[in-house]
């Protein structure tokens, strides 16, 4: 009952509209949902639910307002509390009424939907999605919610199909809808479509922001199309670490990786700095090219930053450094990591194994047996591949049984593949013939091309025609089987079927891969290509060096691994004009005495360039660290830590 309005004989009238009985419960709902907000912001969960389950026995009055369910939702949002955000779900379905349809709140509706698309419950949150029919006008943002849930779980294709529907019910969307699509686009690889929502960024009365921008330098940069994605970085009026990281992170996709180590390096220059998503992905590229000064300078940067160092970044160090021949920093890295987890031993493990220290490697395989880690397919393949290459074949076999029967790892293609190559390249040719036969998979292109590099290594040609048919039916369009049985031919003499060999490679439009090394001298990574660098090869400063090397040495081109019909001259010309000899000059003349050389090839160091280094060394007395596809050689000395087999 109201208070009726209270005259006074001084002319001053004071009126109320208070009414008696709601005072109480208004204070009482105000605290309440005071009270879950503070419980929510305090992360206190469990506290603030049971609030919110006794509110509809008690009174309607006191069930939690939109605002206080958002607050409580953005906290297990950020914890990935799932069943504390099904449980209030429940609550909103069960008492719908009592929570005056809080469900129908756009917001919460949002929020609903993160939460279950962050937990992975796409299904639930579609459910809250279509809550209410089609006849319920959602605003934009739910259905962004619900876009970025498929995105988000791997649904690229549902997410553009969300966003299909969006244009045709609001006409112009806003940039959390543009991000959204290019997202999906990007994922799915679909330039066309991509272009398609650029034409609407551009055409949309508001500015794309810095997330739409970093949406479409990724999108343009992973499909290839350097030119615009370089464009919309240009016309970009902020940048930020995000922006560098997709740049970079579509340069790599690609295969760009000097453009991607040139974009890190311009990155650092205009004091960016860096997230742990550019370590990981600009490691590898060092990696890749053995750039291991700019390596070590990230690794600085690294040590000089107060964030904690994850095991994902540190693993990516150390495979950078194993990669880069340099074992000694990748196990320091190691022994200073305060969790490693199996990643970070097969790095190590892998690291030992393709730098031919096999001793080392099987040390470390039972150090990690002994700290109560258990060896999966990934450990196996890389001490199965690490025994082939050092000629460690009954060591080899072991480990194949040891894995299946002591660790239960049921052997893979690929570790068959290791296998045949370990008894192939041994000599040990009818047993691994009798291990294709028997095992229980369908030879694969890996197992017959391990195969036919035996052949070619123990120059077995029947056989070698007979594997080839086989990877010519499985991999028609592979030329490095091709040019393998080229070779063969070549090195029996063969140079009809040679011939006939390249006019088949001609006549089905493939080319062979051309020999390139490269190295990374003074923050810049320098190619060379076979019978290339004409200018640099005839400068008086590299016929100064190669005349003092060979008068030294006394060395003598061995023109037989030069598998082409041509004379004796040539060959000695095509031989000396090898990718990683010209390298290997490069780095005598531009780099000072003492300093250890480090080179990547792209194809297996043929037998005379092997050789050839092994006397560089001993002339010059230094390092030399050469990769090929195959493994690495540390040249010291005159010496070669493969034991001239691999």
């Amino acid at each position: 009952m109201g208070i009726p309005a209270i005259f006074l004989s001084t002319n001053l009238t004071v009126s109320t509209n208070i009414t008696a009985t709601s005072a109480p419960t208004t204070h009482k709902h105000r605290l309440h949902n005071s009270t879950l907000k503070s419980l929510s912001k305090s992360g206190k969960l469990d506290e603030a639910l049971r609030l919110i389950e006794s509110s509809p026995s008690k009174s309607p009055a006191t069930a939690p307002d939109a605002e206080a369910c958002a607050f409580f939702l953005h906290s297990c949002i950020s914890r990935k509390a799932l069943e504390h955000g099904q449980r209030l779900y429940l609550q909103l379905l069960l008492y719908r009424a009592r929570y005056q349809d809080l469900l129908s709140n756009p917001r919460l509706k949002s929020k609903l939907i993160t939460l279950f698309s962050v937990c992975g419950r796409v299904d639930e949150a579609r459910r809250v999605f279509e809550d209410g029919g089609e006849d319920v006008d959602l605003p934009e943002s739910v259905w962004v919610a619900m876009g970025i849930g498929y995105s988000r779980n791997g649904y690229p294709k549902e997410a553009l199909f969300l966003y299909y529907e969006m244009v045709s019910r609001f006409g112009q969307l806003d940039n959390f809808a543009f991000s959204m699509a290019l997202k999906a686009c990007s994922d799915l690889g679909d330039l066309r479509t991509g272009r398609a929502v650029h034409a609407q960024v551009v055409k949309a009365t508001e500015d794309p922001d810095q997330v739409v921008n970093n949406a479409l330098v990724r999108l343009y940069s992973e499909d290839g199309c350097f030119e615009e994605a370089i464009r919309v970085f240009d016309e970009m009026p902020q940048r930020n670490v995000v922006s560098w990281n997709s740049l970079i992170g579509g340069l790599v996709k690609k295969d760009g990786v000097f453009e991607a180590m040139e974009a890190f390096r311009i990155m650092q220059g205009k004091g960016m700095g860096f997230s742990w998503v550019t370590l990981t992905t600009i490691l590898p590229v060092c990696a890749q090219v053995t750039a291991l000064v700019s390596g070590k300078e990230i690794h600085a940067v690294m040590v000089k930053s107060t964030a904690k160092l994850d095991a994902p970044v540190l693993n990516s160090l150390m495979d950078m450094y194993a990669k880069c021949g340099a074992m000694d920093y990748c196990r320091r890295v190691f022994d200073g990591m305060q969790s490693k987890d199996l990643s970070s031993w097969n790095t190590l493990i892998t690291g030992y194994a393709i730098n031919g220290l096999m001793t080392e490697a099987m040390e470390s395989f039972q150090e990690m047996i002994c700290s109560g880690f258990s060896p999966d397919g990934i450990t196996f393949i890389a001490l199965l591949s690490g025994c082939s290459h050092a000629g460690l074949t009954d060591e080899g076999c072991r480990l194949f049984e040891r894995m299946k029967i002591e660790y239960a790892v049921s052997p893979t293609v690929e570790h068959y593949a290791c296998l045949v190559d370990v008894l192939g390249r041994a000599g040990r040719i009818e047993e691994a013939l009798g291990i294709v036969k028997n095992m229980h998979f369908k030879p694969t292109g890996s197992i017959w091309g391990s195969l036919l590099n035996s052949c070619r290594i123990h120059g077995l040609v029947p056989l070698g025609e007979a594997v080839a048919k086989q990877l010519f039916e499985l991999e028609p369009d592979n030329v490095g089987n091709y040019v393998m049985l080229s070779n063969i031919y070549a090195s029996a003499g063969m140079w009809e079927s040679v011939r006939t060999v390249r006019e088949l490679i001609e006549k089905m439009g493939m080319k062979k891969e051309a020999g390139c090394s490269w190295l990374h001298v003074k923050s810049k990574i320098h190619t060379f290509v076979a019978g290339g660098s004409n200018e640099f090869r005839n400068s008086a400063e590299y016929k100064k060096v190669w005349k003092r090397l060979m008068e030294e040495a006394g060395y003598v081109p061995d023109t037989g691994v030069v598998l082409h019909d041509v004379n004796e001259e040539t060959r000695a010309m095509w031989v000396c004009g090898h990718s990683e000899r010209i390298a290997t000059m490069f780095a005598l003349i531009n780099t000072g005495s003492g300093m250890p050389i480090r080179i990547t090839k792209n194809l297996r160091v043929c037998l005379d360039c092997h050789s050839w280094v092994k006397i560089v060394s001993k002339v010059t007395g230094r390092v030399i660290v050469l990769r090929d596809t195959n493994r690495f050689h540390h040249f010291k000395d005159g010496m070669c830590s493969c034991k001239d087999y691999w």
